[in-house]
């Protein structure tokens, strides 16, 4: 009898499932574990995993309602826990409130110690207290974590009509797939006893310790950079509204102390009218800005810096004789010869859809997870349809003049300060969303895994995410403000990152849940009564066999599609490096300067 590992292809090892209490042997409880324990098998994880489902399924049917189209597209704030634990149904002052108070109220349930007072009820409410969003507020955390259209009509005018709406549904359906594949995941290896709360617990429970900290590493550095980069793009938009008097430093600064009070918002359930609010911002500004580029011609004067046309053929941009060319379009890549302009034409498409990173967090936090693929293709739906029609209304009116910011390549200085503000509003809400998961990332696996930090759900933890959440947007200010060109470096961090979560790891996943689950015998699981998980196999023979009955031509789709996903980020990368390179010929101005680096004057 074999117990094995939680996803170390290299073979099976013994592991005893049994511990002495007061000289009775018992099974191993899930709160009797270490956070992050390597000893927990898939068998283990999954056994869990479907328990909760059917937990969940059975809670919807009878408690959930239906929401009317109020609901959805204007979500409330609070909304009910997805299962009524038995305190709640228990009367003020009962017994089981006076047992389960104290425990599961303020009790820092991440030290093992504390935890062996726990009951097993009290261990899977005090999960249940952290699920509460709704999938109609995790549309919109989706659509404010993706959405961003204002570079589709850059990307579309640096490929072409064929190759950009081709490549912009290929990749649209690509993180569609992605998003299905890691809601898979999830649903078989999340469970109340085992709650998986970021992108790096899937990692752990498939592959092992060493990728755990790979990815979680990578994504904490992500959203760190990504929040840097929205403190620094705001403090430009203020920079260019005023005209450049007030100080560039200044601009910034106050974006950041902005986020010391929005991050303070912990649930993504409280984030949901937030986010509401972030996408019909953005929807609100893309009316805007089209009435302004059907009404109006190019900003020829921001045409060198970061047009389409200067990134791909910038003669299409240079005035001759003072007079600009006329616009035009171009059916396939305006210019086959220019390899780096045409990805990082490419790289727009890949990182339009790059929202993955978050997509296990949301999961985490909704009362139903089964709900997410719902809220998943409804907002990718909505994003590929919004990105398209507005990317192709851009390039039709401005041609090779289009720029990076769509609401930038406007000539009307009012339309420009108008945009700027509408940006400014939607961004620092994705900044804090960004941050929120960011902070999470870090509390989760440094705080609690190492420091024994005690819950968010608990007072003392809900002081600390107030002490943590300064911090950690100061490191994020600072660090974006002292390095030069920080836009090529998040256009780095965006091929060896972005592209990972969104295309690369759900297919690496799904094959590792796959082979897993497909390896699993008649005969074999995990036992809760004895806490035995039962192979009767072990090693490479396994794992064969775990990948022909995956089934084996979706185990090889997975393995082509993280193929695939890999060679456009390494393509991604050579682009972006080699553009920071050149960024570097010229001087560069940090966001310690009081001089904008928009200010050309």
């Amino acid at each position: 009898m074999a117990s094995g590992g939680i996803g170390s292809f290299a073979g099976d090892g013994v592991d005893p499932r049994m511990s002495t209490d007061a000289g009775r042997n018992r099974p191993i409880m899930p709160q009797e574990r270490l956070l992050h324990d390597p000893a927990v098998t898939f068998d283990e994880y999954h056994y869990y995993a479907e328990k909760t489902r059917a937990e969940e399924d059975e809670a919807s049917r009878i408690e959930i309602p239906q929401m009317g189209i109020l609901r959805i597209m204007f979500p409330p704030k609070n909304g009910p826990s997805a299962v009524h634990t038995a305190s709640e149904a228990s009367p003020p002052g009962g017994d089981y409130e006076k047992r389960q108070g104290p425990v599961t109220g303020n009790t820092n349930l991440a030290r093992r110690d504390l935890r062996l007072t726990v009951t097993d009820e009290e261990w899977t409410n005090a999960s249940r207290a952290m699920r509460t969003a709704t999938w109609a507020a995790c549309f919109y955390l989706i659509t404010t974590d993706i959405f961003g259209p204002f570079g589709v009509g850059f990307a579309i005018g640096t490929l072409g009509w064929g190759p950009g709406i081709a490549l912009f549904t290929v990749f649209g359906l690509a993180a569609g797939y992605g998003g299905y594949l890691l809601w898979t995941c999830f649903l078989g290896l999340d469970s109340y006893q085992f709650p998986a709360r970021n992108y790096g617990d899937l990692a752990f429970r498939l592959y092992g310790t060493i990728p755990r900290h790979c990815v979680n590493m990578l994504q904490f550095s992500q959203l760190l950079c990504t929040v840097g980069l929205i403190v620094i793009s705001n403090g430009q938009a203020i920079s260019q509204v005023s005209k450049f008097k007030l100080c560039y430093a200044v601009c910034c600064l106050g974006w950041a102390i902005c986020g010391f009070a929005i991050g303070q918002i912990r649930t993504l359930q409280k984030f949901g009218w937030l986010a509401n609010v972030a996408v019909w911002t953005n929807l609100t500004l893309m009316s805007i800005s089209m009435g302004a580029i059907a009404h109006s011609p190019p900003n020829y004067g921001v045409a060198a810096f970061g047009s389409a046309g200067a990134t791909t053929v910038p003669d299409d941009v240079t005035p001759v004789n003072g007079v600009y060319p006329p616009v035009k379009h171009y059916a396939g890549l305006p210019d086959p010869s220019n390899f780096i302009g045409s990805v990082n034409g490419l790289m727009q498409g890949v990182a339009a859809f790059g929202g993955a990173q978050l997509f296990v967090e949301f999961m985490a936090e909704m009362r139903r997870p089964r709900d997410f693929i719902k809220a998943m293709w409804f907002a990718q739906a909505f994003i590929y349809f919004m990105y398209m029609f507005y990317g192709l209304f851009c390039y039709s009116y401005q041609g090779q003049y289009v720029y990076s910011l769509s609401y930038l390549g406007v000539s009307p200085y009012g339309w420009q300060s108008v945009g700027n503000m509408f940006a400014v509003l939607s961004g620092i809400i994705a900044a804090a969303l960004y941050g929120n998961i960011g902070i999470k990332v870090l509390y989760n696996n440094i705080f609690m895994d190492l420091f024994s930090a005690p819950p968010l759900t608990t007072k003392q933890g809900k002081y600390l995410w107030a002490a943590i959440v300064p911090i950690y947007w100061s490191i994020a200010y600072i660090m974006a403000a002292a390095i030069p060109d920080f836009f090529g470096l998040v256009s780095v961090l965006a091929a060896f990152c972005v592209v990972q979560f969104a295309y690369t790891f759900p297919p690496m996943l799904a094959l590792g849940y796959a082979i897993h689950k497909g390896a699993m015998q008649d005969g074999e699981g995990f036992d809760p009564a004895t806490g035995n998980t039962i192979h009767h196999d072990s090693g490479v023979r396994r794992w064969v066999r775990g990948f022909f009955n995956g089934p084996w031509y979706f185990s090889v789709l997975n393995v082509i599609h993280a193929a695939a996903s890999l060679a456009t980020a390494g393509l991604g990368a050579y682009a972006a490096i080699m553009g920071m390179i050149n960024a570097f010929k010229l001087p560069q101005v940090n966001a310690f300067s009081c001089r904008s680096p928009l200010d050309s004057s």
